[in-house]
């Protein structure tokens, strides 16, 4: 079946940030015309294959999908609507830096047809700024804003990062505070953690501090929580609060299991039966390409098991929750008994401090769905030689 939402990996920065292990490319330069021919060759195969339905959601991330300018964007949604229809009101968002939310550009996007910006502020502290290596100062994010909403995008999401490291000395309430005063439709928050091959990494190798403790993690968390929706959000999904009617519709198809498509680098799609991923460097994606070879590295089919375990992280990642069996519902009273999650008759609800220890509680109801799974097909199997 096409898919009716894409996502498209824009890779470019300017430098990368301290905690960032995603597929990026380091550019003082952005290269815009051959990444959008790329991107043409790539979007020409989805196309032909039956990849793409008329589509509700395109989502450009990144990377840092601004630095591809006002032109850059409006030409990339161009390539979208040349070999396939984005529905009329279609949920259309870029990420962005503060640095690059100009008026100029904002417009162009807004003639484009972009009509939701997803903003990485992550605080408003320029210590902290420059420790996380980011390319903005405090006080762009609200020049940012300013321009989008002078061009009438009103939809704008803004993102923040918690438990930092106590010797930042980071006031993430103060942070919040500023947030908020800059009236987004959408708020997302991320907890820092340290990835492999991340300047954090080597950091935290040579002794450094580069992480809040546990303590600091929840504590942030649920100050965030008291915070954000304090000020009319909903908390729908462990790391997003939206306002009425402005939950992120593209995100919301992963955490759903909606099938989707994805082009660029390192980008996953997922058509409901298998995941594929394309390869992971830029360099090697243009070479793909321009070679005529499929721009895909590998792919996996679920399984049963698999599935499973999808089904039930899922749904207890957002307020939608996670339709469960009596067993289910039994095995979970001790959750229930400690405030980490509540329930009706069917369904099976984590507060955020059950979102807090996910992992564990997932892996539990996943191990005994399995196993009620696996129970019945015996005993069918076990009926046919009856």
């Amino acid at each position: 079946m096409p898919a009716r939402h894409l996502y498209i990996h824009v890779p470019f920065c300017a430098r990368r940030c301290s905690y960032c292990d995603f597929s990026i490319a380091v550019r003082a330069e952005t290269p815009v015309d051959e990444y959008l021919g790329a991107l043409r060759s790539e979007i020409a195969l989805a196309s032909h294959g039956g990849q793409l339905g008329e589509l509700q959601t395109v989502y450009v991330g990144g990377g840092t999908p601004s630095r591809l300018g006002g032109e850059g964007i409006a030409r990339l949604i161009e390539l979208v609507r040349e070999h396939t229809v984005i529905a009329p009101g279609a949920e259309v968002t870029i990420e962005a830096n503060p640095d690059d939310v100009t008026p100029s550009n904002a417009e162009v996007w807004a003639r484009a047809g972009v009509n939701r910006v997803s903003v990485g502020v992550q605080s408003f502290n320029d210590a902290v700024l420059a420790w996380m290596h980011r390319t903005h100062d405090s006080r762009q994010p609200a020049r940012a804003v300013e321009a989008l909403r002078g061009v009438g995008i009103n939809n704008y999401s803004l993102d923040v990062i918690f438990a930092l490291p106590a010797h930042l000395q980071r006031d993430l309430r103060a942070d919040l505070t500023q947030l908020l005063a800059l009236e987004p439709a959408h708020v997302s928050i991320y907890g820092l953690t340290v990835e492999s091959h991340t300047p954090l990494a080597h950091w935290a190798m040579r002794g450094d501090s580069v992480e809040g403790s546990e303590e600091t993690y929840e504590e942030d968390f649920l100050l965030a929580h008291e915070q954000v929706t304090a000020a009319g959000f909903e908390h729908y999904e462990v790391s997003n609060f939206a306002l009425p009617g402005k939950r992120s519709r593209h995100n919301s198809t992963y955490w759903t299991g909606q099938p989707y498509a994805a082009l660029g680098p390192a980008a996953h799609s997922y058509d409901g039966t298998f995941r594929r991923w394309n390869v992971r460097g830029y360099a090697q994606w243009i070479r793909n390409l321009a070679e005529g070879k499929p721009a895909h590295e590998a792919e996996d089919q679920l399984t049963a098991e698999n599935r499973v375990s999808e089904e039930v992280y899922l749904g207890l990642r957002t307020t939608q929750g996670l339709m469960a069996s009596a067993a289910e519902l039994e095995r979970a009273q001790p959750w229930i008994a400690a405030g980490w999650a509540r329930a009706d008759s069917t369904k099976l609800i984590l507060t955020p401090t059950g979102w807090l220890r996910l992992d564990s509680l997932a892996a539990d109801l996943a191990a005994l769905r399995s196993a009620q799974a696996n129970e019945t097909l015996r005993n069918e199997r076990s009926r046919c030689y009856i």
